[in-house]
């Protein structure tokens, strides 16, 4: 009995110290807490950003959804884009508002887990939607007479289906991983929301194994579709050169560099986050890395994609237009 009686305590003392060590059950985030004669001004234009965010891409997903001319592949996977800008911004910026705007800066257990699943659902549902649109265009560009078959409605299903189903797996096997680990320690995110990179900072635990497997999956999840993009481009520019029509050329150019500028904003900032050692980086530099996929990015899509496309533009005076008709009348 005596001897039952001791293996039992000797089991019980590493779960005991295991639950001492998860002790943390709510985190701080620490934001730009270190600059707060800027906290007012950085509310400012960061709410603006936000409502100009939610405003230009909900307006996209608007004219596609009621314009007919536009239900094709290249304006649907806009559409897609949109729906994942709005969400991403959504996740991120009203938690960084509230810290910024207020004294308590803790979020909850949950509410870190949380945030974390749907940042990397949304980024990594992103990074496989601008190299689905990457394909699109080569498609369009490179193979005009054969493209009705090439991007037919089932490739398209296929290509935003696939997209999002990654973007679903990334979440769902990375967040309950970064979590497993015990956090005993520090309970101060030193960052703008609970990214992977900077909660494992925090965890108690050899992370090694983690780490192997974080940098191998934004190999594939980054550098891939990024590559393939590149190559794309590359049989893009080869093919716009040999246009016999200046405009032709002008217009081919104009919808591609669209694409490609959001395309190197969203993937060199994202990628120099993921990709980094834990030491690559000042806390400083990667808040503003942070900033420039998740707040810039989803800003300067709808602004980039309509501005500088004819046909959303067209659409966009067309319904407009039968507004103020039925205002008028």
């Amino acid at each position: 009995l005596h001897t039952n009686f001791h293996q039992n305590l000797i089991l019980s003392i590493p779960e005991m110290k295991r639950q001492n060590q998860s002790s943390v059950v709510e985190f701080i985030l620490l934001g730009f807490s270190n600059f707060p004669e800027l906290q007012g001004q950085l509310f400012g234009v960061f709410l603006i950003v936000y409502l100009v965010t939610l405003m230009g891409n909900a307006i996209i997903i608007l004219i596609i959804s009621l314009e007919q001319s536009l239900r094709v592949p290249m304006y649907l996977f806009l559409q897609n884009l949109s729906v994942v800008d709005v969400s991403f911004s959504a996740v991120i910026m009203p938690e960084m508002l509230v810290v910024l705007s207020t004294e308590k800066t803790s979020i909850s257990f949950v509410s870190c887990f949380a945030q974390m699943y749907f940042i990397l659902f949304f980024g990594g549902t992103e990074c496989f939607l601008l190299g689905a649109m990457a394909y699109d265009r080569f498609a369009a560009i490179c193979h005009p007479l054969s493209y009705p078959m090439i991007m037919n409605k089932r490739v398209f299903m296929k290509l935003v289906m696939f997209s999002w189903a990654l973007g679903f797996m990334l979440g769902t096997v990375q967040t309950p991983w970064v979590f497993s680990f015990p956090f005993c320690g520090s309970n101060e995110i030193n960052h703008i929301s609970c990214e992977t990179p900077a909660v494992l900072e925090l965890a108690c635990a050899d992370t090694f194994l983690f780490e192997i497997y974080a940098f191998t999956g934004t190999i594939l999840i980054i550098m891939v579709p990024f590559v393939l993009i590149l190559l794309s481009y590359i049989r893009i520019l080869f093919a716009i050169l040999k246009m016999p029509s200046a405009t032709g050329r002008q217009k081919a150019f104009s919808t591609c560099a669209s694409h490609l500028t959001s395309v190197t904003l969203f993937y060199g900032t994202a990628s120099m986050t993921y990709l980094q050692p834990k030491s690559g980086y000042s806390p400083e530099t990667k808040k503003v890395m942070s900033l420039s996929y998740s707040l810039l990015t989803p800003l300067l899509n709808p602004l980039i994609y309509s501005l500088r496309n004819s046909e959303m533009k067209r659409a966009f005076m067309k319904l407009w237009r039968k507004k103020v008709d039925s205002h008028t009348f």
